[in-house]
């Protein structure tokens, strides 16, 4: 073998060590396999973290947060949301545990809505109206990662397509997810959609939070930036009515425990066996700004949620009721975790005088939520 061949030879051989330790080899360390659907498509497992110790595990199956590790006053992480140990066991849930919702965060009445004059029915998945998308929501289905708009270890873009019917929806809706873990502690959510036909599209997070980790939630203390709420009926579909949180156990304008009141004689608390009710956000024009705080007495962690969102649903599990084991084993009981869902507010599209969750072909559906997290 000649000097040019040698040489030749050792350049191939060297550009594919590169590539391997320089590309693929990164990509391959960004996720792991999570599990295999009946379908025999795979769901992966995606690791992003930041340079003082904070840690998320999203999967590409229902774009679901499987957890987030949060130092405490003592500087050690914990996990502070709820979840399962496997995919199987997000593929039979029907809480919704760390899920992303679409295309319908919420619930609609009947499900049933008029756009331009056409009545659509959607699933009653939530008898007697819709709730969360549907049968197969954006939580039950395997979103796309868009290799070019991640960043290892630190971001993740998870795309998909809803075709024209899906659910009962009309258009076919483009979505785009982008989470972030940013080095101030923050876990940054975008939501970008478009569609080729009228629709409504209203997308959310579904993350159960425990910010002690383990035991109820009741003490944690809860601040919501609003001033009023939108009052349900006793299927839990808003009346259209948008009340002041004045003397009422629904104002947490000031920290007040979650357990402080939740059992008080109030017809608002009986209908949602709790707190399950959307308040309405102040300074909705602004743009981003601070819709809630969550502050843990014990561990010391506060979470802010910032969103460009006018509403936000505070949901103490009154649902959760001990037949869920969740991860290593434990029983999720009642009110051991607690959801704050940036959103417009639920059954907007039978209710003209909400913002309008309408998305039209040419225009962008453009919303961000950040979760902040510090200790004390």
């Amino acid at each position: 073998m000649n000097t040019n061949a040698v040489v030749s030879t050792l350049c191939v051989v060297l550009s594919a060590i590169l590539l391997v330790s320089c590309g693929g080899a990164k990509k391959e360390a960004a996720r792991t396999l999570f599990g295999q659907l009946a379908d025999g498509q795979k769901a992966y497992l995606y690791t992003l973290k930041n340079a003082s110790g904070m840690e998320a595990k999203i999967t590409n199956y229902g774009g679901i947060v499987i957890s987030l590790l949060v130092p405490e006053k003592n500087g050690k992480l914990g996990d502070v949301v709820l979840g399962y140990d496997s995919l199987q066991g997000y593929v039979a849930d029907k809480d919704f545990l760390g899920a992303l919702i679409g295309r319908y965060g919420n619930r609609i009445g009947r499900g049933k809505f008029t756009l331009d004059g056409k009545e659509y029915t959607l699933a009653t998945n939530n008898a007697p109206n819709h709730l969360h998308g549907g049968v197969v929501g954006f939580n039950k289905v395997l979103w796309t990662v868009n290799d070019a708009e991640s960043q290892d270890g630190k971001s993740l873009t998870l795309t998909y397509v809803s075709r024209d019917g899906e659910e009962g929806y009309p258009g076919n809706l483009s979505v785009k997810v982008h989470y972030e873990l940013t080095e101030k502690n923050e876990l940054k959510v975008e939501y970008l959609a478009t569609t080729d036909a009228p629709t409504v599209v209203n997308l959310t997070q579904h993350s159960y939070f425990n910010l002690a980790g383990t035991g109820d939630i009741l003490g944690h203390l809860l601040t919501l930036d609003a001033g009023s709420f939108t009052p349900v009926d006793a299927s839990l579909i808003p009346t259209g009515e948008i009340r002041p949180v004045a003397g009422t156990p629904m104002d947490f304008r000031k920290a007040t425990a979650i357990g402080a009141r939740v059992q008080q004689d109030d017809e608002q608390l009986k209908f949602g066996q709790g707190y399950d009710h959307n308040w309405v956000l102040s300074d909705s024009s602004k743009g981003m700004r601070r819709a809630a705080r969550v502050d843990e007495p014990g561990t010391g962690r506060i979470m802010e949620v910032w969103t460009t969102e006018p509403g936000i649903q505070f949901y103490c599990g009154n649902f959760l009721n001990g037949t869920i084991h969740g991860k290593g084993g434990v029983v999720y009981q009642r009110r051991t975790g607690f959801c704050l869902e940036t959103q417009h507010y639920p059954d907007s599209p039978n209710k003209p005088m909400f913002p309008s969750t309408v998305l039209r072909p040419g225009e962008t559906y453009a919303t961000t939520t950040v979760y902040k997290f510090a200790v004390q």
